[in-house]
């Protein structure tokens, strides 16, 4: 016997972003929220405690509110002693739940050499680019190195 009621109806009743735990605390950055960002100095003196003891590559984003100051904090990607993959819907995807106003990405070179590779532009060419098209703008990328050092792509890219 075949039914003509159709399908099913299916309520949903909680979706959970897989994201829902990626937005982090650190006692290192309790300091940090609500401090407007001022500087790529002042990025990488917030985030230095954080990353130049680390061994792999981590890629951070800072999710910013629209006075620029600083409302969270994610993990995108942990990845190996030279490279982590990085994709734009792990960066976007925080900020956007978060609604923020714009984002500053961050990561280190455990290798303490803070110059960019060709990946590290292209992947901030991209995050500009898919920034601009949701309305969260990258407003930078710094990468951390040893001994204070750090360098700016905004200022680099002059985006």
């Amino acid at each position: 016997m075949v039914s003509n009621q159709g399908p099913k109806k299916v309520r949903v009743r909680r979706v959970v972003s897989k994201f829902e735990s990626v937005v982090c605390e650190s006692p290192i950055l309790e300091n940090a929220y609500g401090e407007s960002i001022r500087s790529a100095k002042s990025v990488a003196g917030m985030m230095m405690p954080l990353l130049q003891e680390e061994v792999v590559e981590v890629f951070t984003v800072l999710l910013l509110n629209g006075k620029h100051r600083v409302v969270g904090m994610a993990e995108v990607s942990r990845g190996t002693l030279t490279t982590a993959l990085v994709h734009p819907r792990e960066v976007f995807g925080p900020a956007l739940r978060m609604s923020s106003a714009a984002v500053i990405v961050v990561h280190n070179h455990p290798s303490g050499d803070p110059e960019p590779s060709v990946d590290d532009v292209e992947v901030t060419r991209r995050l500009i680019e898919v920034g601009r098209m949701l309305g969260v703008p990258l407003l930078d990328h710094v990468i951390v190195g040893e001994s204070g050092r750090f360098t700016s792509l905004r200022e680099r890219l002059e985006f």
